[in-house]
């Protein structure tokens, strides 16, 4: 007996090539390659979220609040501490990583007919932000630098007629910051046409003493949204916990679009448990910071077939290095050492996340090992 064909599935047409985004997830013994914060969370953390979920748990049969706005408002004291700026817990919103927050943006400005802009290279996830809505997707070009330029910036905007603009700030993958006057003309380019600009910070804790947060601009700024995360700063990778800063009204707009309880009475739990210990765990981002700097510094020592390595300069737990004539070959032969890094960026750079002392170390001894190679 011979079973029929089993019947095409009616994929919509322009997923028919893709691929799940995602890293390498490999099992090796330095992992500096998806951003990650290198420190767990400390007993003392581990233990107020478990009390926290434990208290959440007897609960479980009814649906969270699904508004949560006790966590909107201690997302709201820890913006005020971090950067001076107080805003009302309806400013504030969150969703199961910034990834959703995107798509909630997304969801609720974009669309068929409308469009989105970046400026490339950047965050490799915005496109398929825009795939998924069915939001055209246009992005303009970084400088050699990787900084932006605003007159580019502003004509794109009104060639292209967005509904929303996207601006990673640190930028990833370079580690770019925007400074405050690029920022500020995009947003006055965009309230022309009019569009949301929304400002990607999810790397924000770790720029350098002087770089502003985009945060300070919203009371002037009402289709400004900020974006944040607390997968890097806060070691909560595994948490999953993205929000936005915004004005109220751009706020109930993503009420409207997302999925009705769409944050778990345990998610949101942890959360408020992870932002009780925010002293000690963002004590840890001063240390992340100094490696940083002192990573990027011996790097630019470094040498490659008779070239000085180029460095970008970086306001994020990550740096971008190049450029190599075969990258690829780089990455493997420091995996082949036992350290994983990330192939990413424009031809001929590599990113690599700022990891512990130790795994720092081990990073520099193997691309040392993999430069000596090529010098022979």
């Amino acid at each position: 007996m011979t079973t029929p064909d089993a019947p095409a599935l009616p994929l919509r047409p322009e997923l028919a090539d893709e691929v799940p985004y995602g890293a390498p997830q490999l099992d090796v013994p330095v992992r500096l390659n998806v951003n990650e914060n290198p420190y767990a969370p400390s007993d003392a953390v581990v233990e107020t979220i478990a009390e926290r979920v434990a208290q959440a748990s007897r609960t479980l049969n009814r649906y969270p609040d699904r508004d949560f706005g006790d966590l909107r408002a201690d997302l709201a004291d820890y913006l005020a501490v971090e950067s001076g700026v107080r805003l009302d817990p309806a400013q504030v919103w969150a969703a199961n990583g910034s990834n959703e927050i995107m798509l909630h943006l997304l969801q609720a400005f974009g669309g068929p007919g409308r469009t989105a802009v970046s400026f490339a290279p950047t965050y490799s996830m915005y496109p398929e932000y825009a795939r998924d809505t069915h939001t055209r997707w246009v992005t303009g070009r970084r400088a050699e630098d990787f900084t932006v330029a605003p007159e580019e910036a502003v004509a794109l905007i009104e060639a292209e007629q967005p509904s929303v603009v996207l601006l990673a700030s640190p930028n990833n993958p370079t580690g770019t910051a925007l400074p405050t006057a690029t920022i500020e003309k995009i947003l006055d380019a965009a309230a022309r046409v009019p569009a949301v600009v929304v400002v990607d910070e999810a790397y924000a804790e770790f720029r350098r003493e002087g770089t502003p947060s985009a945060l300070a601009l919203l009371d002037r700024y009402p289709h400004l949204a900020v974006t944040r995360t607390m997968s890097k700063a806060f070691a909560a990778a595994g948490l999953r916990l993205g929000y936005l800063a915004a004005s109220s009204e751009l706020v109930d707009a993503l009420r409207v679009v997302r999925l009705p309880y769409h944050l778990s009475a345990v998610t949101q739990a942890a959360a408020r448990a992870a932002l009780e210990h925010r002293d000690s765990l963002l004590a840890q981002v001063a240390d992340l910071r100094a490696g940083r700097d002192e990573l990027v510094a011996w790097l630019r020592q470094q040498h490659v077939d008779g070239r000085p390595l180029q460095v970008a300069e970086t306001d994020a737990n990550f740096v971008l290095f190049g450029v190599l004539d075969d990258r690829h070959a780089v990455w493997q032969q420091l995996l082949d050492r036992g350290v994983l890094i990330r192939e990413t960026g424009p031809e001929g750079w590599l990113r690599v996340s700022v990891g512990t002392p130790d795994e720092t170390q081990a990073f520099k001894d193997a691309l040392t090992d993999v430069i000596g190679e090529k010098e022979q």
